[in-house]
């Protein structure tokens, strides 16, 4: 067996920086980066992924990074999405959500679809077909990992499921990441689009051009974070509670429903304290926390495992590509009612069909800080993709699977 190069944990979070900075400077400097709204970590991220290709190209050994820190990262990020989260917000938003999670389960059918066309195209064993479709792209890695040995039983021991399941999450967590930010422009400069509160605060990052940065400084940066390690441990304890119950979430999931509560409840309880939700300090953290997450979840992509797939991943994964354009285009954005937060949406969705949620986070991150805020479009996408994408994808997997 090849001994691989490993990066330790410390090690992969200081190169995830130095990948998010590299990322910014590429954005900055090439025009079609910054044209399309691709995020810094992806820039970054695939820039790392290509070296370390190359590595393995020249030197024969893989390079594997220790990503254990990379889920607290996750933890923080989705835990000041739920601290920014407002109950009217939410009420308002009932309707879209509804219309969202209606044209969430449309898709996954329309993506294993095509999942059945590519495996009958290319002589593959029919429960390939899920491989092919929603189980790694909407479902991703992880998923992959939860159903590969079912699939290997059902077809009895045939050999490259695993990698194909593989091959096909990393190309569309590559694809999520560079389609939503172009499809956010299109939509923006063909509709004349602004945002409905350009007043509001960026739910996710500081804009640019915002004359509020010099708020942030060591004290409010400390009771901030004070605020999302308590309502992370919270929100933890909760999802403890909801296992020992029966319902097994993500941890990211009880800290974002603890988020909200807490984030709510905080101005009612402690009228007095300084503000957490909505600050440019929550907005910068959260920022930071999904820069390293995603920088880190790109770097480590092993570009090399794609090998030896080249024209059913190329058809397949065009196909899908396509579709993801088309439906956030034609059918998502008509559908939450063609404007700003229509389209932010819509770059968002391309990030959970092909990829997860924190890549369609990152594609609306882009796409607000260049042309305004839409912080219900930050409450809306992660509740779907949180609560309901992973449940309707299940249903999906089975359905498909026999046939």
């Amino acid at each position: 067996m090849i001994d691989p190069i490993t990066i330790s944990a410390f090690a992969s979070v200081t190169v995830a920086f130095l990948v998010y900075i590299l990322g910014a400077q590429l954005t900055r400097k090439v025009a079609v980066l910054r044209d399309f709204n691709i995020p810094e970590p992806v820039s970054g991220g695939l820039l790392a992924a290509a070296f370390t290709m190359l590595v393995f190209v020249f030197l024969d050994r893989p390079v594997e990074f220790d990503l254990a820190a990379r889920d607290y990262f996750l933890l923080v990020f989705f835990t000041g999405i739920g601290l920014n989260a407002r109950v009217s917000d939410l009420i308002k938003g009932g309707l879209p959500l509804a219309i969202l999670l209606g044209l969430t389960i449309v898709y996954v059918i329309l993506q294993n679809l095509i999942g059945v066309a590519g495996a009958r195209l290319f002589d593959l064993p029919s429960e390939f077909s899920v491989l092919l479709g929603s189980a790694a792209l909407i479902g991703g890695h992880g998923t992959v990992v939860a159903w590969t040995p079912r699939i290997e039983e059902m077809t009895g021991g045939v050999a490259g499921v695993s990698e194909l399941g593989v091959a096909v999450a990393t190309i569309g967590l590559v694809c999520a990441a560079l389609i939503g930010g172009p499809i956010a422009k299109y939509l923006i400069n063909r509709h004349s689009l602004t945002p409905e509160r350009p007043d509001e605060e960026h739910t996710v990052g500081v804009s640019f051009d915002s004359e509020k940065t010099e708020t942030i400084n060591h004290l409010t940066f400390m009771q901030v974070m004070l605020w999302v390690h308590v309502t992370i441990a919270l929100g933890l304890g909760l999802g403890e509670g909801l296992m020992e119950a029966g319902l097994e979430l993500p941890p990211f999931v009880p800290c974002l429903l603890m988020g909200i509560l807490l984030g709510n409840a905080k101005p009612l309880l402690l009228p007095r304290s300084a503000p957490i939700s909505r600050t440019p300090t929550l907005a910068m953290i959260s920022d930071f926390s999904l820069g390293t997450f995603l920088a880190m979840s790109l770097m480590s992509l092993q570009l090399w495992t794609l090998a030896g797939m080249g024209l059913t991943l190329i058809v397949v994964m065009t196909a899908q590509t396509v579709l993801s354009i088309l439906f956030s285009i034609y059918i998502l954005f008509p559908a939450m009612g063609r404007g700003y937060r229509a389209a932010v949406l819509a770059a968002g969705f391309g990030g959970v069909t092909l990829g997860a949620t924190p890549t369609a986070i990152a594609n609306m991150t882009a796409v607000t800080k260049r042309y305004g805020p839409s912080p219900m479009a930050f409450v809306i996408l992660p509740l779907v993709s949180a609560f309901f994408v992973d449940i309707v994808n299940s249903f999906a997997i089975q359905f498909f699977l026999p046939l």
